[in-house]
């Protein structure tokens, strides 16, 4: 199967839309292929500002008709509790939200952006879509991360080489109840290391601390600007420590 054909079968589709490189593709090609089609991004706390702009961003150049679904994640209390299935009842609300406007705009299917490389029998948020029988094209038609990212780039999409990002959630330790105030420390932390110029990084907290993990190629950056690093995140952060095990480059 290929996504053109996969819409040609599926001619109506609703995309959950994250801005991420995979997303991104898929909804390059329902532009492309599908009669009609639509993206619904839900903004949560759990996402940072700049994955909206990106969202909005891509929709703009793609033509596409994108909607902004609002939801407070933290008030489903699974999820806020932050446990070992967290990721499992985030999903759960963020597809249902979607589904519900979905069916209310009158689409029968809703898809996402996994693919052929993502290990779906090892991930929670993947047995919530399996439940809520969100099809996944990209998995269905054999794309890996690699034949996406390169698809992406023959499209012209500036998503082509956008790192993979995880929701703001998983910067604080499993356990630790989730509050908006520990998400804004996390965004604020990682605003700081881009405005620096680092790129494929996470800032980790921990009890009065943020522990920055960079990849190994940057941590001559981290070193030539430690002080500017220090300033930046010391003020919400009782100290700031660097991972000396280099972080793997999200691919």
């Amino acid at each position: 199967m290929t996504l053109a054909s996969f819409f040609e079968e599926n001619p109506r589709a609703a995309l959950a839309f994250s801005g991420g490189t995979d997303s991104a593709l898929l909804l390059w090609a329902a532009a492309r292929w599908a009669k009609d089609a639509c993206a619904y991004y839900v903004k949560t706390p759990f996402q940072p500002a700049f994955e909206l702009r990106d969202a909005r961003r891509l929709a703009d150049q793609l033509g596409a008709r994108l909607k902004v679904l609002e939801l407070d994640v933290l008030t489903v209390p699974e999820a806020a509790a932050n446990g070992p299935q967290r990721c499992y009842y985030c999903k759960r609300a963020i597809f249902g939200a979607i589904l519900s406007a979905a069916r209310a705009d009158g689409f029968p299917l809703v898809i996402d952006g996994t693919n052929a490389s993502d290990d779906a029998d090892d991930r929670p948020g993947m047995r919530a879509l399996r439940e809520l029988s969100v099809r996944s094209p990209l998995r269905e038609c054999g794309l890996t991360k690699e034949n996406v990212r390169r698809l992406s780039r023959e499209a012209g999409l500036f998503t082509w080489e956008k790192p993979a990002y995880a929701c703001l959630a998983t910067r604080i330790p499993t356990g630790t109840v989730i509050t908006p105030g520990l998400l804004a420390r996390a965004e604020h932390a990682e605003e700081a290391l881009a405005a620096l110029g680092f790129s494929d990084f996470r800032v980790r907290l921990m009890e009065g601390a943020a522990r920055v993990q960079v990849t190994a190629d940057q941590f001559p950056l981290a070193l030539a600007c430690r002080e500017q690093l220090v300033n930046a995140l010391k003020p919400e952060n009782g100290a700031v420590l660097l991972d000396l095990e280099p972080r793997t480059p999200s691919r």
